[in-house]
């Protein structure tokens, strides 16, 4: 019997009873025993990726989704650094995710062994908990579930994020296990952790009510704003707008929602005349730039409600933070904000977004070709009910933020912890291998091309996925930045436009991906169909930025 294996059906068990469902795993010989013991498990959905970095932002992608963790496994050596770039995202963005390196043991170490480096804390600071057992001796067995049971509360705890285990295994690594170390009755897990997010006392309400009952208060609703209906309620009690991002799932066709917030800040009359004293803060920040410089400059109060200790507040406004759950604290203060409630503010600002709105309509209807805005706009009004948009940071996640039209029935997912433009596609997957709900991914090409092993088998998995791919031949985002303009034009290709040529039907085809290419959006909702397929619509950087300038030129013509 086999010491190692023991150990590692040990830990698939624990997993198990701790509500583990998916296991992302990369192929390698020193990972044999954890493995051979995840794929006996019957309760566990095993997905075999070829390159490590996709398996973990695949797992990430399952984070998401469920916010429950799935298990990323693999080898020793580099395999292990490939995970960093996706435990950096997860840290950032509070996503669950439980990374297992196997390792050579520690004779092996530091004497030029292959595929041997320094694993000990090898994602620095970026983890919630690290742990290295060292190589499993029989006589530690009574401590083996509380690790695994230790791993996933500290990856699901009121800081959730990535958890990682550094998992040494001496040959012989194939091996069948001993009886394992008897778990709790019922199928429960070793230890459960309970932390509940509660709302505060009635002596801070109250003092959170008096800071924020004032007629001119808005409501910025982002990723992690809690349960939007219980934000609604709250604006339209308080009479204010609510600024929703739309991963908040608070950009409803709601009389308070305004999701052209971005043009009309960019008016500055606008933006003067709507400065409010107060403003609360429901969850992360969204993407928009002008709102963020708009709040900063306000002098407003501001208050920010996360259901995390983690710090986020970039702009360094934050003058009362609260950590408790955004719903419960919208609902008790729903009955105490009433300040706004017989004022005009809000209509006015109702009024300005039904003009915005109007206005990127009437843009968007005499372009008689594809642009990023409307295509952002068409996929979000296009997509089913109960389906899930992951948006890639670059441009698509901006554009469907500014410029998708309130609507029910969709929820909004993007990588925006560190915001980069990696494992973008792999995400994707792991969200539709975690989802029960048809998923479409928004990305550029160039995020396409940097994740392109996402494709790898992509044809054969289980993933209801349609990517639909913007694609300008180059890095769309640069052109909106100083270096179009002020750098000269050949040099600001080589270095920012980037242009590749590379064919995404093609790639996707040679991939096993069914693809093809759309060339009016007016066909976009019967092109959608059952993933996974990739769809690509060629659109051109520089008349991707005059469109831009359009719809502002048009927001403010029609706000006068």
């Amino acid at each position: 019997m086999s010491a190692a294996a023991t150990f590692c059906a040990t830990l698939a068990d624990e997993a198990v009873r701790a509500g583990v469902r998916h296991v992302m795993l990369a192929p390698g010989s020193r990972s044999t025993p954890l493995a051979l013991a995840l794929v006996d498990r019957p309760e566990l959905a095993l997905h075999v990726f070829h390159d490590e970095r996709s398996c973990s932002f695949a797992a990430l992608g399952v984070g998401l989704a469920m916010g429950r963790p799935a298990l990323v496994v693999c080898t020793s050596g580099t395999a292990a650094a490939e995970l960093h770039a996706a435990v950096v995202e997860a840290h950032q963005a509070e996503v669950p995710l439980v990374v297992c390196t196997a390792d050579r043991p520690p004779e092996l170490r530091e004497v030029a062994a292959p595929q041997t480096i320094d694993q000990t804390h090898l994602f620095g600071r970026a983890v919630r908990a690290f742990a290295d057992p060292g190589v499993p001796d029989p006589a530690l067995a009574p401590r083996w579930r509380a690790l695994v049971a230790r791993a996933i509360a500290d990856a699901t705890g009121p800081w959730p994020g990535p958890v990682h285990l550094n998992l040494p295994f001496r040959d012989p690594l194939v091996g069948s296990p001993d009886e394992l170390p008897p778990g709790r009755p019922d199928g429960r897990p070793w230890s459960r952790t309970v932390t509940g997010v509660g709302v505060p006392t009635p002596a801070d309400i109250d003092a959170l009510a008096s800071v924020l009952d004032h007629p001119r208060g808005v409501v910025v609703a982002g990723a992690g704003a809690g349960d939007p209906e219980a934000v609604h309620a709250l604006a339209a009690a308080a009479g204010w707008p609510v600024l929703a991002d739309p991963r908040s799932g608070c950009s409803l066709p709601r009389p308070a929602s305004v999701a052209a917030f971005d043009d009309l800040l960019r008016h500055p009359g606008f933006a003067a005349d709507h400065t409010p004293t107060v403003v609360l803060r429901l969850g992360r920040p969204p993407a928009s730039k002008v709102l963020a410089q708009w709040l900063e400059a306000s002098g407003a109060e501001q208050v920010q409600v996360t259901s995390s200790a983690a710090w986020v507040d970039p702009e360094g406004t934050a003058g009362l933070r609260v950590v408790a759950d955004p719903a419960q604290v919208c609902r008790v203060l729903s009955g105490r904000l009433r300040a706004g409630a017989r004022t005009p503010w809000a209509a006015r600002w109702r009024r300005a977004e039904e003009q915005a709105q109007a206005a990127i309509d009437d843009v968007l209807a005499g372009v008689n070709r594809p642009t990023e805005p409307g295509l952002a706009r068409a996929l979000v009004a296009a997509v089913p009910d109960g389906a899930t948009l992951v948006s890639s940071s670059s441009m698509p996640v901006r554009d469907v933020e500014w410029y998708a039209a309130p609507r029910d029935g969709v929820r909004h997912l993007a990588n925006r912890g560190a915001n980069g433009i990696d494992g973008v596609v792999s995400t994707a997957v792991g969200v539709a291998l975690a989802s029960a709900a048809p998923t479409f991914l928004l990305i550029g090409d160039i995020a396409l091309l940097h994740d392109s092993n996402g494709l790898l088998t992509l044809g054969r998995r289980a993933a209801d996925l349609t990517m639909v791919v913007a694609d300008n031949d180059g890095g769309g985002i640069f052109s909106f930045l100083p270096q179009a303009t002020e750098v000269e034009p050949d040099r600001f290709e080589q270095l920012f436009g980037t242009p590749h040529g590379i064919d995404p039907v093609a790639l996707a085809t040679a991939h096993g991906v069914p693809a093809a290419e759309l060339t009016e959006l007016a066909g976009l909702s019967d092109a959608l169909g059952r993933g996974p397929r990739l769809l690509r619509v060629r659109t051109d950087r520089a008349d991707n930025v005059a469109v831009h300038r359009a719809i502002h030129e048009a927001v403010a013509r029609a706000l006068g």
